[in-house]
């Protein structure tokens, strides 16, 4: 939920429009944080009877260890989704409604009960969902998603989710070895996951030293050249050494990755705003 605040606010930011309009632009944040938590909570309710077998969330999430019901859970990701799709549609425009209610519909839906369970391109695929949030809020602001600003920040996202989940899938196959689900660790094993992790990696950072066209701030240029560089070591020393250890380093790693970007953007587009 964090990366969906986060990346929605540098979509506002780079938009520039709501700078100026505070509460229009706390709005598109309560409605990126309202639609993809109904996404968030519906793979929770499907999910509920794996992740009551998964290690991992056997004893973190609310509907394994009983703490909210079925029912209840149910009614939460629906109304919440309903709340947050209406509020785009009244304050904003029918697009980005529509993309808000599209990617609740594609990770709650598609993503949990199909892409998952069938394919080890489940992450990849699935990554849609999870890298709209700045298009959804430049659509909000602008109307319209045309222009390479906010498919940049979606194809930065995108790309950053196979190896960031995957390194998390590595060091816990077991976990979903344990359920049946295809996760390419699983499925494929470490060395071809890794190779894959490698290729994304370079392809994440990339694409986001292409904003450098659009964003060229000297606070964004040291980030993504320096954290860039970073990642991409981590990521050699996962595939070289292949230890839970340096698999653990690089999904921690990756966290910190984006969030240095996103961070780095917001913050030298407020400088300016204010300057």
């Amino acid at each position: 939920m964090m990366l969906v605040v986060v990346t929605g606010a540098t979509g506002l930011v780079m938009e520039k429009a709501f700078l100026s309009q505070p509460l229009d632009f706390l709005l598109v944040l309560v409605g990126l944080f309202l639609t993809g938590g109904s996404a968030n909570a519906l793979n929770q309710y499907f999910e509920r009877e794996l992740d009551a077998k998964m290690t991992r969330t056997a004893k973190r999430r609310p509907l394994p260890t009983g703490r909210i019901s079925a029912g209840s859970a149910l009614a939460f990701a629906i109304l919440i989704g309903l709340a947050g799709v209406a509020l785009f549609a009244w304050r904003y425009n029918i697009l980005s409604a529509a993309l808000a209610l599209g990617t609740v519909l594609f990770y709650g839906f598609f993503y949990t009960l199909w892409l998952k369970p069938n394919t080890t391109q489940n992450i990849v695929v699935g990554g849609v969902a999870g890298a709209m949030a700045p298009v959804i809020a430049w659509a909000a602001v602008a109307g319209t998603v045309a222009g390479p600003v906010p498919w940049i920040l979606f194809g930065i996202i995108f790309l950053w989710t196979p190896p960031h989940f995957w390194a998390l899938a590595l060091y816990l196959k077991d976990d979903y070895r344990k359920v049946d689900l295809p996760m390419l660790p699983v499925i494929k094993g470490d060395e071809a996951t890794l190779t894959q992790i490698w290729y994304y990696t370079l392809a994440v950072v990339a694409i986001s030293l292409s904003l450098l066209w659009w964003a060229p701030g000297i606070l964004y240029a040291v980030a993504a050249v320096y954290f860039g560089a970073m990642f991409i070591n981590k990521s050699f020393i996962a595939r070289r050494d292949r230890t839970e250890s340096s698999e653990r380093q690089l999904f921690g790693y990756s966290i910190l990755y984006l969030f240095a970007l996103f961070f780095s953007i917001i913050i030298e587009g407020l400088a300016t705003f204010v300057i």
